[in-house]
């Protein structure tokens, strides 16, 4: 466990004017007697790393969004089961047609500076997030919109053209291209939160400093200390009451400090399976405090196809073929993972993946020697990136040997990055071959399928398939849901047995280290979206 700095003081001491036995012995309790200055919280909280951003448009990442999601709230919110429920808006209606939604504004509906926030909000956040120039690999959510896609790839610059509309403040009128029955699941995503945008017209890139930053969800940003801490408090403006008024959120990326600090009691919640020592999860598994449930999450492989020699594809199949995924989550994620052969996570009983490939060496042996590698023979020097993470870095090790072994290629190199640095190089498609994964927005498996469009925003492979980019098109005006799975069904198969532009591993199983002596209110759901507004106090601590 690294050892306190001074940045963790609550206010900063002029120590060259204390007397020298003083200074020693502060000196002493600081460092060795875990004497912290910083304020009492009621919750703290080990999400992982260092957050890359806390701009709802300009987060991809699931560690952001949860911070994001206490900070923020859009029209809608989940409850603990992960159920749709009011949050800005305090009811809505749906047209007969399912294409216009008008949702009405909680009338004390307050930004944290105690400022009403209105659908005007909503309005011009929205069109932030759609506006090309902010550059939201999210904004196709708001595609669904009429004249959405249009604005958002710039073809159409008048943004009162696009379907959504404030007639009053009260009032948000969203008109859709098509019906789209997971559209309030959307709603209630980080990227359709509002922002508070005379903040960022005032402070510019300083908008998301503590004292800068304006929300209007369950929590307002107090502090944020990098790589120490980031420090919540209560919004006192917010619609509803919560329990826990300050949580403390640590960017601790190490998951053997996560684990030591929650079993000293200096961490009350760990939310991220990377902050658990994959080694110890025999161990833990039958711990009080242990919570393990499947999700809608799916680890995959992207490949750079714009890239030699993934540009062919028998270079790419031969790579999938080799990977014994058994060998992955037996040895290395130890959560009972179960082998994903497609991306899309079970969950939804409607739908029906194709069949995916299958562990196949001998296969993998022939078509890398068909492309022009036998043996691994000539194959280029290439970079595998991923999250620098306990279990990514394993996982990586892990397939850098299998295709050792398998193939004879001694040429694929590790690359490991930083949380905020890692996605940023994924983002610019920076890479050969990149560790990913995917938890999805909502539940259907859409949310994982339309990313892989014709340059989507969060593709991030350069694959481009015009049949498949139809498919998803076609599938948007299905009012058949069956049918429509088909069409999500045959989109699949191009992308995981046909194509390839990446190797789906293994789906997730969320692990969770909190004492329900502590804290209640955590309950597992398809998204993994735990609001930290709706966590509680156990009820005999309950004031």
């Amino acid at each position: 466990m690294s050892l306190p700095t001074r940045r963790s003081l609550g206010r900063w001491v002029p120590l060259t004017f204390l007397g020298g036995g003083l200074l020693l012995l502060l000196a002493f309790f600081y460092f060795f007697g875990g004497w912290s200055l910083s304020p009492p919280v009621d919750l703290t909280i080990c999400n992982g790393d260092e957050p890359q951003t806390l701009d709802p448009a300009i987060i991809t990442g699931q560690l952001e969004g949860r911070l994001a999601l206490a900070l923020y709230e859009g029209l809608t919110t989940r409850n603990a089961r992960g159920e749709i429920i009011p949050g800005m808006a305090e009811s809505w209606t749906i047209s007969p047609d399912g294409l216009t939604y008008t949702f009405k504004i909680r009338p004390d509906a307050k930004w944290s500076n105690g400022e009403p926030l209105t659908a005007y909000d909503f309005l011009h956040s929205w069109e932030r997030t759609l506006n090309p120039e902010t550059g939201s690999q999210y904004s196709y959510q708001l595609y669904y919109l009429a004249n959405g896609e249009a604005y958002g790839t710039g073809k159409l610059k008048d943004f009162t053209q696009v379907g959504v509309k404030a007639p009053d403040a009260q009032t948000l009128v969203v008109t859709l291209t098509h019906p789209t029955a997971f559209f309030l699941e959307l709603t209630s995503f980080q990227t359709l939160c509002p922002v508070y945008l005379a903040g960022i017209a005032k402070y510019g890139n300083d908008w998301m400093k503590p004292g800068h930053l304006i929300s209007n969800g369950p929590y307002y940003l107090k502090a944020w200390r990098l790589n120490d801490y980031i420090l919540l408090e209560a919004n006192p403006y917010y619609w509803t009451k919560v329990d826990f008024k300050r949580i403390k959120v640590l960017p601790t990326a190490n998951a053997t400090t996560c684990l030591n600090l929650f079993s000293s009691g200096k961490v009350d919640l760990i939310l991220d399976k990377n902050s658990v020592p994959a080694s110890l999860v025999d161990d833990l598994r039958n711990e009080p405090y242990f919570h393990a449930n499947p999700f809608g999450g799916t680890a995959f492989l992207r490949f750079n196809v714009t890239r030699k020699p993934f540009d062919d594809l028998r270079v790419r199949k031969a790579l999938a073929l080799a990977i014994n995924k058994e060998d992955i989550v037996r040895k290395i994620t130890r959560a009972g993972e179960p082998v994903a052969d497609t991306l899309v996570p079970p969950g939804n009983a409607d739908y029906h993946p194709p069949d995916g490939l299958h562990y196949n060496p001998d296969e993998a042996r022939r078509l890398l020697a068909e492309a022009g590698y036998p043996g691994g023979q000539g194959f280029p020097d290439v970079q595998m990136l991923y999250a620098k993470r306990s279990t990514p870095e394993q996982v990586a090790t892990e397939m850098q040997a299998l295709w050792q072994k398998e193939l004879g290629i001694t040429s694929i190199h590790l690359r490991g990055q930083e949380w905020k640095v890692y996605l940023n190089t994924q983002s610019l498609i920076d890479f050969d071959l990149c560790l990913s994964a995917w938890v999805g927005d909502y539940n259907d498996p859409q949310t994982f399928l339309d990313m892989f469009v014709t340059n989507g925003g969060n593709n991030l492979t350069g694959w481009s398939n015009p049949t498949y980019d139809k498919l998803l098109d076609q599938s948007e005006t299905i009012a058949n849901p069956v049918e429509r799975m088909k069409v999500l069904q045959e989109m699949e198969k191009i992308l995981v047995t046909e194509d390839m532009p990446i190797v789906p591993l293994y789906y997730y199983v969320g692990i969770s280290l909190y004492r329900s002596d502590k804290m209640a209110g955590f309950e597992p759901n398809f998204v993994d979206d735990h609001r930290w507004g709706a966590l509680t106090f156990p009820e005999k601590k309950k004031p």
